[in-house]
Formats: structure tokens, sequence, C-alpha cells
């Protein structure tokens, strides 16, 4: 990755192993598309986890403009790390699974019309959330939430079939947990499904969990469900679909600033990749943190 003129100098970080294969001609997209004018541009590839974070602090080592992450939610949240405070661009072309940040800002997830979208270089900062000694941009969750995303990690093929297969397994032989909250300083406790705190307004494929959740607004929607009984369930997937799940008298719904939760398991859904954190969880909105490339 090396700087060649005076134009911006954009990197593209593609995650090979992501999602459903729209990162494969990648390259082609990115010549046919970007505008020459504006952009020097480079393509790398991660090689393994927790590779794409390296790569982006080695872009801006080098003085990058523009880092985008090609991939899913998992990457994006990687790339970001090292992007929550500067004043350097995050880009998104959708090649994961769910997609569910791109889907909330309205990214296309056509790669030509993504980076179509890219030479407009229109920008919104947007919160992210600082959740014990790590981040997570769209979505956070414990609960059935972190145990489904720690089984799909596993597949070797995914997508919304065998996520929806996985989600159907569990969810008939697991038992609701009890959790202590401090919700902005005062205390609750609820035995539930899973609890999701949600950034963006959904888990990814459209599934929405918290229809009125801002990403700018400086708040965390904490999404408390409750099990619903499995003949019940064929009413809750069109809610999920619609935007209308907050109708549901199964989930609670609560805006906060700062979260600490206890659990009994270590396993959290972190931007839709299972990561094994402490039992004991603080959540805190970095309000606008974070510069990234949207629609105009």
């Amino acid at each position: 990755m090396e700087n060649q003129t005076n134009k911006l100098n954009i990197v593209f970080i593609v995650n090979p192993f992501s999602g459903l294969g729209r990162h494969k001609d990648i390259e082609r997209y990115v010549e046919k598309n970007l505008d020459k004018e504006k952009f020097n541009f480079s393509v790398v590839y991660t090689e393994a986890p927790q590779h794409a974070r390296l790569l982006c602090e080695q872009a801006l080592a080098e003085n990058y403009d523009v880092i985008v992450a090609v991939g899913g939610d998992g990457t994006i949240n990687e790339i970001a790390h090292p992007l929550i405070g500067s004043d350097k661009f995050l880009a998104i072309i959708p090649s994961g699974s769910g997609n569910g940040l791109a889907r909330h800002l309205q990214i296309p997830l056509d790669p030509e019309k993504a980076i179509g979208l890219i030479n407009h270089l229109n920008s919104k900062s947007i919160d992210t959330v600082e959740i014990n000694d790590q981040f997570f941009v769209s979505i956070a969750g414990v609960g059935f939430d972190a145990k489904v995303a720690q089984k799909y990690a596993g597949q070797k093929h995914r997508g919304f079939m065998k996520y929806f297969q996985i989600t159907l397994q569990e969810y008939l032989r697991y038992r609701p947990k009890k959790f202590s909250l401090i919700v902005d300083g005062q205390k609750i406790t609820r035995k539930a499904l899973f609890i999701s705190f949600a950034n963006s307004d959904q888990f990814g494929y459209n599934t929405t969990i918290a229809p009125n959740a801002k990403i700018d607004d400086g708040l965390i929607d904490i999404c408390i469900m409750k099990k619903v009984p499995f003949w019940k369930t064929g009413l809750l997937i069109p809610l999920l679909l619609t935007r209308k799940i907050d109708r549901s008298p199964y989930l609670e719904i609560i805006r906060a600033n700062v979260v600490e939760i206890k659990q009994k398991k270590k396993i959290i859904n972190l931007d839709g990749e299972p990561v094994k954190m402490s039992k004991h969880l603080h959540i805190q909105v970095n309000p606008q943190s974070l510069k990234v490339i949207v629609r105009g």
C-alpha cells in the first residue's frame, strides 16, 4: 500500500471468507466503477481473524484517507476499531451474510452501486459503542442471540436458510436466563431469551429488532425479548421482517446511554461474531465517533 499522488488514497480491505461471495470480482468492480480522478486505490485481502484490523492500522500509518470494508458486520467491526475518533473515513461494500449495518445505512448490496456511492464522498458521523475493552458498531447481544452467533460462526456454508435452521434448532431447547442490569443508574432484573444492545436497527437479513433505533442519537436501544411459546413464533417472524416487532408484548425496549449487565455465560454476540468476554459487561455510547460514507 503506497501513496503515489495528491489524490485521496483509498484501500479496499477484502475478507475473502465472508458471506455469499459478492467480493469475488471486487478488483474488476473497483477498476470499472471507482473515480480514478479522485482516488489512488489499493486492494488487500485478509488471511485470518483480526487481520482486517491490522491492515486498517497499517493503512492509517501510511496516511490512507478512506478505508473500505469489503465483508460483513464482523469485518466492519474489525476495521472500525482503529478508525474510531479519527478523521479518516470508513466505507462499506457489503459482502457478508446478513449485512445488518449496511442495510441500516441504506448502502446498496450490489458492489458496483456501493463503489459508485463512495465516489460522492458523502459522509455521516455515527455512534459507536464501547463494551468493556472492545467496541461494536451495529449490535451486540447476550443469551440466545450469542448462542446462535456461536453456532453460526462454525458453519462452512452461510446464508439466511442456515441461520434460520440454527435459530429454530436452538430455540426449541434454549431456556431463558436471568439478567441483572443497571440502566443509566437504575437497577432492573429481567428473565429473557436474549437481550440485544442495538446501535442500528437490525440483526441482518432485514430482521429488525429495534425499529426506532438511530445510529447517531447517542443512545443504545436495549431490546429485552421474552421467550415466545413455539406455537406463536410464526406470528413473530412477520413482525421482525416488517419493522413492527416493537408491537409484540414479548419485547421490551429501553433507551440508555450507559448500561451494565451481569450474565452467567461469557459469550456475547458482537456485530454478528461470538466473542468471549467477562460475565460483567459495561456498555457505553461514544457519540458520533466514526465517519462513514453513506448515500447523499
